[in-house]
């Protein structure tokens, strides 16, 4: 059994920069990491299944999840709530398995202030240019959304100065390989290990 505690991987950018895509390919490596599922009020994509990409709930249901204090943080984006449940985090982290958090950068800036502990990747566009791309080729959103998404994810690039680590998505497998690299790291910090080693000269 482990000792040590689980380490909090929170992965948030800008709309459209691929968070999604970076996810499914980390989790196609099976690397020994659990991914969080959010909770969310917007629509389900094409190809989206209830509890694997998100948990999909009604506006009602969310705010109750809210009132309940069921969430470890929740933003409002572009009219609709996103958060993640805080009981499925908590326990995964004390058994030892690291979590890996893929959520709005609103969310992270909230977790970042009750779990300072935890590792922030910020996954930047190689460009603007290429991040309008990338939301115009969705094909889900009007041109009033995308704007509003690009006027946003503005604001959002600058909040880059509050994470420990920033990945820029030019390539899938190679962003992939980055993070990996930070993950490896974290779990070589002395601060991460020396809490084990303190354990066993207590025993």
């Amino acid at each position: 059994m482990k000792s040590e505690r689980g380490i909090l991987f929170i992965l948030s950018g800008p709309s459209g920069v691929g968070k999604g895509t970076i996810c499914k390919a980390l989790r196609a490596q099976k690397l020994n990491i659990q991914y969080s599922v959010s909770a969310t009020t917007r629509n389900p994509r094409e190809g989206e299944t209830n509890g694997v990409e998100y948990f999909f709930k009604t506006k009602d249901e969310f705010l109750k999840m809210i009132e309940q204090n069921e969430l470890l943080e929740w933003a409002e984006y572009v009219g609709n709530y996103y958060g993640t449940p805080i009981e499925y985090v908590n326990q995964t982290l004390d058994e030892g398995r690291d979590v890996l958090l893929e959520i709005e950068v609103q969310g992270a800036l909230q977790v970042k202030k009750s779990f300072p502990e935890g590792v922030f990747i910020f996954l930047t566009p190689p460009s603007l240019d290429e991040l309008r791309s990338r939301i115009v080729g969705r094909g889900t959103e009007t041109e009033d959304l995308i704007n509003n998404r690009m006027s946003v994810a503005k604001e959002e690039i600058e909040m880059m100065k509050h994470y420990d680590y920033s990945v820029v998505n030019d390539e899938v497998e190679s962003a992939c390989d980055r993070i990996k690299s930070i993950i490896t790291a974290e779990h070589c910090k002395v601060s991460h290990v020396q809490p084990k080693y303190e354990k066993m000269f207590r025993s």
